[in-house]
């Protein structure tokens, strides 16, 4: 992300010791925030070919006991997730604590979060495509995601500020995400039940950052 400070997620491993490290090792080598931006997408089409690869039965042939190949595909999804995440953390501490924000930040602070999303989601809608709906849970999870970074940033340019409300914000559902990485080890349809629970969350999220938005605009003009 690189957003001005009044203006950005909360992010309570931004203040630890590794992610500072991190970030100056980064700017030390001019790495750009944009750069690292693009990377988290990178690793969110990672975790694309993880989900898929936990549903083809090919794999078989490289691990031939299935409950193996299912802790790798999952524990592999898990790491993509949080590197994908680590990304979007890492790129705001160097573009803000290390003044290398661009004029093209915004976009780039935007756009490559919801390619990642959508790559993500549509990985898990490949473990789901066997079931009945599988699919339209998948990309009402996907435009609703996106539905929930319009409402934040269209609050943003009529002056409200961010909005990072959940219960479904981008943190909630990667962590949601992850959890069922772990469940699906031992229970695969879990992810159908996950994406009905996200839509709803998504839903309601939307509701409160609106209703927070338009509060707000009335006491601006109040």
């Amino acid at each position: 992300m690189q957003q001005d400070s009044n203006n950005r997620r909360p992010i309570a491993s931004r203040e630890a010791n590794w992610a500072k490290r991190t970030a100056a090792w980064l700017a030390a080598r001019n790495v750009s925030p944009n750069a690292i931006s693009l990377l988290s997408i990178v690793f969110a089409g990672l975790s694309l070919l993880a989900f898929r690869a936990y549903t083809m039965t090919w794999y078989s042939c490289f691990v031939p006991q299935e409950d193996w190949k299912n802790v790798i595909c999952m524990v592999l999804a898990i790491v993509f997730i949080q590197l994908r995440l680590l990304m979007n953390m890492l790129d705001g501490m160097v573009a803000v604590e290390f003044n290398r924000k661009s004029i093209y930040g915004g976009l780039y602070n935007e756009i490559p979060d919801r390619v990642s999303d959508t790559l993500t989601l549509i990985g898990v809608g490949f473990t789901v495509s066997s079931f009945e709906y599988g699919w339209t849970l998948t990309w009402l999870a996907v435009f609703l995601s996106v539905m929930t970074a319009y409402i934040r940033t269209l609050g943003a340019s009529l002056g409200t500020g961010h909005f990072f409300s959940g219960p479904m914000a981008k943190p909630h559902r990667m962590a949601l995400l992850c959890a069922g990485c772990i469940v699906a080890i031992f229970w695969p349809p879990v992810f159908y039940y996950l994406l009905a629970a996200m839509n709803i969350g998504l839903l309601i999220t939307c509701y409160r950052r609106t209703a927070k938005v338009v509060a707000t605009l009335k006491n601006m003009n109040r």
